[in-house]
């Protein structure tokens, strides 16, 4: 829906199936339900998440018009997508292969430009249009000393690059600005604000120049504002948060060289403060291995004494280091419903959304503002709800921290 802050949905990647016909039904059980319950009186946006599979399904013409005509229907449109998972991402062991295949394949290009033009199709005039994606590869699938390392990261950078090339054509031809949106996660070949930074001066509008220079005959300086506007961050708060990033600063740091945030990803992890007695640790790290299920990766990064950050690509393997005395907090990767903070033993770092929201609201960082909780099917029992009531108390949960700002 349209807020004074930018589009506000949720990511439909918190529903199963994989093929196009299963995920419409979700649709079309859910969509109308939490519409009803947020948004009754107004069009309200959807964030679309397809797999490769369902992809193709959707690119038939008559698919497409089939669900354009729903869409009108049922007062709903598409803003932003997620182009993050290529595959299965329900009911079968997902892990690291939720990047795969990575940037550095021709697979991941045609997929990512078959959802610009699906995108492009379904843009409301007037709108720009997102697609989120993976931070280049799962940087524990490459050798950080070796030439591998380097040559994936100029792989995958020529080819997001070319992908900023069509975006630039589709703009020409049909009017539509569309941007591809980087998000970097715990365990990403890009991990950190910073090193997103780093990539997208050092590496990116390099490669970016060379790519738009020749393929369009554009200035150094207007190939580099092109990558700008067609490649951005999708900021994911819980991953940012899993970093004890200082949220005002990466945003200060991407405004001083240009970079636009193509949207707020409103999700909160799991953390702890660690207290300094054994059993106290043992209690926390049984209620911590409470959310190890098999079907995602859970890094864990701690937060020592002296500022710095020791980081576990499982919750089992953090375990080994639970007694460690120079820790003192730990952060999970495990998506919780936004409006959680009390976990019991646990909290949530849903006051970093709320830092966010406050950030959004006066500065207008971007149009494009979604929540994302994909775990429902994996959180302890005690914490699932029916998804359409939750999804929607999510929602409202984020226009009330909104209206909040507003009077503060």
């Amino acid at each position: 829906m349209q807020t004074p802050y930018g589009h506000l949905t949720y990511c439909t990647n918190i529903h199963g199936g994989e093929t196009w016909r299963d995920h419409f039904a979700a649709l079309k059980a859910h969509f109308p339900v939490i519409r009803a319950q947020v948004a009754p009186d107004q069009p309200m946006g959807i964030g679309l998440r397809l797999s490769d599979r369902a992809s193709r399904e959707l690119s038939d013409p008559q698919t497409l018009a089939e669900f354009k005509a729903w869409l009108t229907d049922q007062g709903g449109y598409v803003f932003t997508m997620n182009g993050f998972p290529f595959g299965a991402f329900h009911d079968e062991v997902v892990k690291a292969d939720v990047h795969a295949p990575d940037w550095t394949t021709d697979e991941r290009v045609a997929y990512t430009l078959r959802l610009a033009d699906l995108l492009a199709e379904l843009l409301p005039e007037g709108m720009d249009g997102g697609i989120s994606t993976s931070p280049l590869a799962y940087r524990h699938w490459y050798n950080a000393t070796a030439g591998d390392w380097s040559a994936m990261r100029k792989r995958a950078t020529q080819h997001i690059a070319d992908v900023a090339g069509r975006l630039v054509e589709i703009e020409r031809e049909q009017g539509k600005v569309l941007h591809l949106d980087i998000e970097p996660e715990p365990d990403g070949v890009l991990e950190s604000g910073l090193e997103f930074i780093d990539w997208f001066e050092g590496e990116l509008v390099p490669e970016g120049i060379s790519t738009l220079t020749s393929r369009f005959g554009f200035t150094p300086a207007a190939a580099e504002a092109a990558v700008k506007k067609h490649i951005r961050l999708c900021y994911d708060v819980c991953h940012f948060a899993l970093g004890y990033e200082v949220h005002a600063r990466v945003i200060e740091a991407l405004a001083r060289h240009g970079i636009q945030i193509g949207k707020f990803q409103l999700s909160a992890a799991v953390g702890a403060h660690l207290p300094t007695d054994q059993n106290g640790r043992r209690a926390i790290g049984e209620a911590f291995m409470a959310f190890d299920e098999p079907t995602y990766l859970h890094q864990v990064l701690a937060r020592h004494r002296d500022g710095s950050v020791l980081r576990f690509r499982d919750l089992p393997e953090a375990q080994e280091r639970l007694y460690d005395a120079e820790a003192t907090e730990w952060r999970a990767h495990f998506h919780v419903p936004v409006f959680f903070e009390d976990l019991g033993l646990l909290t949530s770092t849903r006051a970093d959304i709320a830092r966010v929201l406050q950030l959004q609201r006066d500065q207008l960082l971007t149009g494009h503002l979604e929540v994302e909780t994909y775990t429902w099917q994996v959180l302890p029992p005690h914490l699932q709800l029916p998804i359409a009531g939750s999804i929607s108390r999510e929602l409202n949960w984020v226009l009330d921290e909104l209206k909040k700002t507003v009077n503060s």
